[in-house]
């Protein structure tokens, strides 16, 4: 049988868990799309169908909140008290869905991006997470093979960010935008930083649990993947809220902001280290990884790998 590529993969992936619901357990995500996808860019493709048989076989995931009534995406009384009730998650979707129907996905990202993206810190920035992870595959795929695939994946990724938005800045309504500006040049090299800073601090803090403070790595990396996709002018506040998210995260958890230095002495190199977390199978350490994996591609750094394999030994106490 001739190997699985990227685009196999994933199509299979989601083929497989539509109709799947948002959450599980005590309001954890549905990482299944997000994960998926991440083994495949990998070149993992073959590994996609096990490890989706593994994630339902052990996930009971919550079916998804019926449908309420429509909302109308040209009336911002009608979309923006809906921002945050994720009982009208499957309304989100049927807006979205329509919405990229009727119009390419960048255009349809960049009217709404800057609506949700005061809204980036509900559930610990899946919602953004999910979101990009879709842009990627849609802007590699392209829309005419992915079509109706990966347009419903980008659709549920944006509608999950919109009812589960929760803003931590003062001052903006839901559904603003974020009032700061920038002509956007520096903000991709200026997340690159980001993730840098905030993979150093967590290869360097012990933790209660592994999973939390990841995401102040995730959430940031997902916006450096969509950022070169945005119009110019809504690149320098999407790095800002990002900065903003993951500064907020560490005192949610009670980390403190080190800039420990950190070496590679005891950390394996980057293939392997996504070896081991995608033999782990944990959807959080293959994230994490990927995340290491590209990052360094762009900007390289040590404190990617010692995220990433601080993580994998965090997380396989857990799968024993």
């Amino acid at each position: 049988m001739a190997p699985l590529t990227y685009t196999d993969a994933v199509s299979g992936a989601l083929e497989r868990l539509r109709g799947v619901g948002f959450e599980h357990g005590p309001r954890f995500v549905n990482h299944a799309p997000m994960a998926a996808e991440a083994l495949a860019y990998m070149g993992y493709a073959d590994d996609v169908p096990r490890w989706v048989d593994h994630n339902l076989r052990t996930h009971t995931y919550h079916d998804v909140p019926e449908a309420r009534w429509t909302i109308d995406a040209a009336d911002s009384d009608d979309w923006r008290p809906a921002l945050g009730d994720f009982s009208r998650v499957a309304d989100w979707t049927a807006l979205f869905e329509r919405e990229l129907a009727l119009a390419p996905w960048p255009e349809v990202l960049a009217r709404w991006w800057p609506r949700l993206l005061p809204g980036m810190s509900g559930v610990l920035t899946h919602g953004v997470i999910r979101t990009a992870h879709a842009v990627r595959a849609i802007s590699r795929v392209g829309e005419a093979e992915g079509d109706r695939l990966l347009r419903n994946e980008l659709a549920q990724g944006l509608a999950y960010w919109a009812a589960r938005y929760a803003s931590h800045a003062h001052g903006i309504r839901p559904g603003d935008e974020d009032p700061r500006t920038g002509d956007g040049e520096g903000a991709a090299a200026a997340l690159d930083d980001l993730v840098a800073e905030y993979s150093g601090i967590y290869a360097s803090v012990p933790q209660r649990h592994p999973v939390p403070l990841i995401h102040s790595i995730t959430g940031p990396a997902a916006v450096r993947l969509v950022v070169e996709h945005l119009p110019a002018a809504q690149r320098h506040p999407s790095y800002l809220v990002a900065r903003d998210v993951s500064a907020s995260m560490l005192g949610w958890f009670s980390v403190p902001a080190v800039k420990a230095p950190v070496g590679r002495k005891g950390v394996p190199d980057l293939a392997e280290v996504f070896a081991t977390a995608a033999a782990i199978g944990d959807e959080h350490a293959i994230k994490l990884a990927e995340v290491a994996v590209r990052h360094q591609a762009l900007a390289p750094d040590p404190r990617y790998a010692a995220a990433a394999h601080a993580a994998n030994q965090g997380l396989a106490r857990f799968r024993r």
